[in-house]
């Protein structure tokens, strides 16, 4: 089970949260600019809003960098390998390619 959770504004929804809330998995999720209207519209039945780590989502980024970077190479992106074993091989080989660049 994982500590927390980073995601986009699309995973910005109350079940969703819950859930995370129930499951004790800390989230860094952004909210809605429309549930944030509908929030504040509704005054002080509205509740408090929910808590927002700016510089922990900033560091999400990096993160959906490196796993986009292989996706570049044909293969890896479109995955015409059947077996998993050999779609892991091409995979590795791509990270490899990558990390030889830099």
């Amino acid at each position: 089970m994982p500590d927390s959770l980073a995601a986009d504004k699309a995973y910005s929804n109350g079940p969703i949260r819950e859930y995370l809330r129930r499951r004790g998995i800390r989230h860094t999720i952004p909210e809605k600019s429309d549930s944030q209207a509908a929030r504040l519209r509704k005054g002080a039945r509205g509740g408090r809003p929910p808590g927002f780590d700016e510089d922990r989502h900033k560091k999400r980024n990096a993160v959906e960098r490196a796993i986009n970077r292989p996706k570049q190479f044909r293969a890896v992106a479109t995955r015409y390998d059947k077996r998993g074993y050999i779609f892991l091989g091409t995979a590795t080989a791509a990270v490899v390619a990558i990390w030889l660049r830099t």
